[in-house]
């Protein structure tokens, strides 16, 4: 099935989400309960809605909120654009996404996300496929339907099902492609779609011959997937913080200013990013934000340039280092870091090999001719 991500579509299908099964999170027990979203949400509670890969990880953080008497928080578990979509509705305080922001969709306009934690993106299989690793160039062309069978990457003689979560503005879906195609809704070519990442996790488990993406703080625990390593490194909290697993992503809350319940979602955000709420990001096997901060700087830029070596030879030379894509490269680090120093840097370096390219296909005519 050949996708991209369209507003029109995106809000279609979280509509249809909205209509289904909600989830809150139950304190005392710290596991979640089937709720009515109507319903069921106590009056004094802020709503945390977003993806599985996400809120999943966050009920240890609620729980030590809610323990603190800092607040109550209903949590909804479904998908990114479900949670961000009834942010931008009122109908959820907070939204949890494995996505940055995508500044071009209108849902999304005037929604604050706040980068609370690293996490990282990876493949995963039934524990039976003898397959431990992929490259990126062979998950890239998996992805474009290019490799379809295992045993061009060192497995069985079966077709790869690739699965995936519908629509592609699922945070993990978008951040895979952002970092393999640099376009987060790229066309991609998936056998079987999911409404979130646990069903998906699900159907891997029992499918053989089944890859999908998840995430590492979300399967580290699940002896019923495989995680495969990329590029002969497997994720762990160590290869996240030195950033030598190339997928490692971050992972968002979301807020909008003027809500009735903004202060209210704006302190639990701060939660997260205080002492007690790092050391439970800890516990869930993710590496909070502040703890890493090269990550969105000179080892963005090192990631980036990995990434595209591997997918496609350098295309260009700056100040004698290669530089691949240089367009596409800026527009990741917009989506992703639009304020940080390499991205202002890139923006420079592009501009430049932009103007040299113009001077040696159109050189200037000598003035004294």
């Amino acid at each position: 099935m050949t996708i991209r991500a369209n507003a029109r579509r995106a809000g279609l299908i979280s509509a249809l989400f909205a209509c289904g099964m909600v989830f809150a999170a139950d304190p005392a027990k710290h596991h979640v309960q089937v709720m009515a979203e109507s319903k069921s949400v106590p009056a004094d509670s802020i709503v945390l809605r977003g993806d599985h890969a996400t809120t999943r990880l966050y009920e240890a953080l609620v729980e030590a909120f809610e323990k603190a008497g800092d607040g109550r928080v209903a949590v909804q578990p479904f998908s990114t654009v479900s949670g961000l979509d009834a942010l931008h509705a009122g109908t959820a305080d907070v939204a949890a996404s494995a996505r940055a922001a995508m500044p071009d969709r209108a849902q999304e306009q005037g929604t604050n996300f706040y980068p609370v934690a690293w996490d990282a993106l990876v493949p995963i299989v039934a524990p039976s496929n003898p397959v431990s690793g992929i490259t990126l160039k062979q998950l890239h062309d998996v992805y474009l339907g290019r490799i379809t069978n295992w045993k061009d990457l060192g497995g069985n003689d079966a077709p790869i099902n690739l699965d995936g979560v519908a629509p592609p503005l699922d945070g993990v879906e978008y951040s895979t492609r952002l970092l393999l195609f640099h376009y987060g809704d790229q066309n991609v070519s998936v056998s079987r779609m999911y409404v979130n990442t646990e069903k998906l996790e699900e159907d891997i488990a029992l499918n053989a011959n089944g890859l999908g993406m998840s995430t590492l703080a979300g399967v580290a625990r699940n002896a019923k997937v495989k995680m495969l390593g990329v590029e002969g490194v497997h994720a762990s909290t160590a290869t996240i913080a030195d950033g030598s697993y190339p997928l490692y992503s971050a992972i968002y809350l979301a807020t909008r200013n003027g809500g009735p319940r903004s202060a209210e979602a704006e302190k639990f955000v701060a939660f997260a990013d205080s002492d007690a709420g790092k050391a439970i990001l800890r516990q869930e096997g993710l590496v909070p934000y502040a703890d890493a901060p090269d990550l969105t700087t000179t080892k963005q830029e090192a990631r980036i340039a990995f990434v595209d070596a591997h997918l496609k030879p350098p295309m260009l030379m700056m100040d004698g280092r290669p530089v691949s894509a240089p367009n596409a490269t800026l527009d990741m680090l917009t989506r992703t870091s639009p304020t940080s120093p390499e991205t202002q840097k890139v923006r420079v370096d592009a501009a430049r090999l932009k103007a040299a390219k113009q001077v040696k296909a159109d050189p200037p005519k000598d003035a004294g001719n």
